[in-house]
């Protein structure tokens, strides 16, 4: 999924570099081939991991392994182990109670990175040493001072490639950008989670154009899931996704325009939250089609708890983004929202069991008939959600996508002669033949939108008719996608999570049914396809194909409402945990 340059700081085609975004190449590479720009790439990746080799496997697995989740975990000792499977709320309070020092938190988690590298394929730019120093100096003032110099003091957090990070090549899944593209300075996310007290040490992989939900690129190849290699982790935030689940990463920052966040989470059984536009900061991103508004991206967090993410948002808050970025609105966070100290005792929640489009796959409608049982024995209301437009709303949003018919970033490709991965050919089909839409055009489209929105906004409201709360329902739980994990390159349904981008609500993708065992989905299920489409994400279902793959399940807000989001949440896991 494509996340676009925030507007907050003016980001154009002539940006200054001394103002620390670096500025993509308008000429072909040096090299003539290619294939030769990632051949370095990939050579200096290796040099440096080569560095670590006794943290490496002893023998990297075979391609018919599939499942090498405890594989990446072998080098560990036990206390090391120990650290990994912490939370990253868990791993502060160690640090700030002197269980663990930044340092040795930190090596845990590069040892399991190196091993999650060599099987996963997630990582693009490597700085552990520089992550060391940074540690050590924390692991210092602690013992200087006794105190720690903010909430994230010593925690690994790991970046997606195309958030700058000051020092670091930011090729963001781009042959023609690949060590031309080094930041001069942070992005405004990455700033304040070094005033925090945080310990970067890795980039993670991101795929071509960025505009996929999987992740692949020319540069580095294909990231796989550590559950079932045969499938994709997610895109775009496909490195996070990859690296968090193999326990290389307690936290990591990801962003999302339509699922590039809360698909990797869901497909690699995580913790994942995009919040509404404006709330987060989001200035400092390389990406295709700077100063393109008409549909905005947003970052946000991928960790292993609920409450992880709660500590990324009210983190950002904490040091007051607003007044880094003129974009961000000045809501600081409210953690008594958060805790449930607003929230009505009896919540009414509405579930969408089918979008109309594309039925989600068993699996998933099993897991959905589960929470809806553990809701309603836990006294809230569950009632059906009606899908509304869900095919006109993708047909809009990836117009939005695609103002200018794909030719930015067919240009860019062609700049180093690169061929379109599988998935950048697949969404670049939705503008094939069609020319850029003239300016008066692109007002109706947004004119499309915000009548949508309009609809979206009465739609919810009306749901008071159908509840016995008094109130419209709360929040509505839904797949984030039409299937698990999926065999790459075949993602061809974006509905269940691209429709919230467009609406701008703030989402939750959080773990619910573990991970797929085919014996419990015999005999296999077929429905009667309503499409073409549904048709081909159907004809995937087979439970051996799926195996391992996790099972996780989205939970959608109002907007702006992201306290709440995270405090419903917290309510639907107790209800699944009775």
């Amino acid at each position: 999924m494509t996340d676009k340059l925030s507007t907050s700081d003016a980001f154009s085609k002539d940006f200054k570099p001394a103002r620390g975004i670096p500025t993509p190449p308008s000429t072909p590479p040096d090299l003539a081939q290619w294939t030769q720009v990632a051949e370095l790439k990939q050579q200096t990746r290796e040099k440096i991991l080569s560095k670590y080799q006794s943290w490496r496997l002893d023998q990297i697995p075979s391609e018919d392994v599939l499942d090498v989740s405890k594989l990446v975990l072998s080098k560990l000792t036990e206390r090391e182990r120990a650290i990994v499977h912490l939370d990253a709320t868990a791993i502060t309070a160690a640090i700030r109670q002197r269980e663990y020092t930044a340092v040795e938190v930190l090596l845990a988690f590069c040892k399991v990175t190196v091993s999650a590298q060599d099987t996963t394929n997630c990582i693009t730019e490597i700085f552990f040493e520089e992550g060391l120093a940074r540690a050590r100096e924390l692991d210092e003032h602690l013992q200087r001072t006794g105190e720690v110099v903010g909430p994230l003091h010593g925690l690994p957090v790991s970046i997606k490639d195309h958030i700058l990070v000051k020092g670091k090549d930011t090729s963001t899944g781009y042959i023609t950008w690949a060590n031309k593209t080094v930041a001069e300075k942070d992005a405004v996310v990455v700033d304040i989670l070094r005033k925090a007290g945080a310990v970067l040490y890795v980039k993670t992989a991101n795929p071509q154009t960025l505009l996929c939900l999987e992740t692949n690129n020319n540069i580095f190849g294909r990231t796989v899931n550590p559950f079932n290699r045969n499938l994709s982790p997610g895109g775009s935030s496909g490195g996070e996704g990859a690296l968090i689940a193999a326990h290389g990463s307690p936290m990591g920052v990801g962003t999302d325009i339509g699922g590039s966040i809360r698909v990797p989470a869901a497909w690699s059984g995580l913790y994942g939250f995009k919040p509404s536009v404006a709330r987060m900061p989001h200035a400092g991103l390389l990406g295709s089609h700077d100063g393109m508004d008409n549909i905005v991206g947003v970052v946000g967090p991928l960790a292993t708890s609920a409450r992880d993410l709660e500590l990324f948002c009210r983190t950002m808050l904490q040091y007051e983004a607003w007044l880094l970025e003129h974009a961000v609105l000045e809501i600081p966070w409210r953690a008594d929202v958060v805790e449930g100290k607003t929230l009505p005792k009896r919540l009414s929640f509405a579930i969408l069991w089918d979008d109309g489009v594309v039925k989600p796959h068993p699996p998933l409608v099993r897991e959905m008939q589960r929470v809806k049982k553990a809701l309603l024995a836990a006294g809230h209301e569950v009632i059906d959600w009606q899908p509304l437009e869900h095919k006109e709303a993708w047909d809009l949003i990836v117009k939005l996508y695609l103002l200018d018919g794909g030719e930015e970033y067919r240009d860019t490709l062609e700049l180093s002669g690169e061929p379109a991965v599988p998935g950048t050919e697949w969404i670049l089909s939705h503008a094939a033949g069609r020319a850029p839409y003239p300016v008066a055009e692109t007002w109706k489209l947004n004119l499309e939108r915000e009548g949508f929105r309009a609809r979206a906004l009465a739609h919810w409201n009306s749901t008071v008719s159908r509840t016995s709360t008094g109130r419209p329902v709360d929040g509505i739980i839904c797949p984030t996608a039409a299937t698990l994990a999926i065999p790459h390159d075949q993602t061809r349904w974006w509905g269940y999570s691209s429709h919230w981008n467009l609406l701008d609500l703030p989402g939750v993708v959080f773990p619910s049914g573990g991970r797929l065992n085919p014996a419990e989905f015999q005999p296999v299920e077929r429905v009667q396809s309503r499409s073409a489409l549904e048709k081909e994400v159907w004809d995937l279902w087979n439970p051996e194909t799926f195996k391992g793959a996790p099972i996780n399940l989205q939970l959608i807000g109002r907007r702006h409402n992201e306290e709440k989001v995270l405090a419903m949440l917290n309510v639907v896991e107790k209800a699944m945990k009775a």
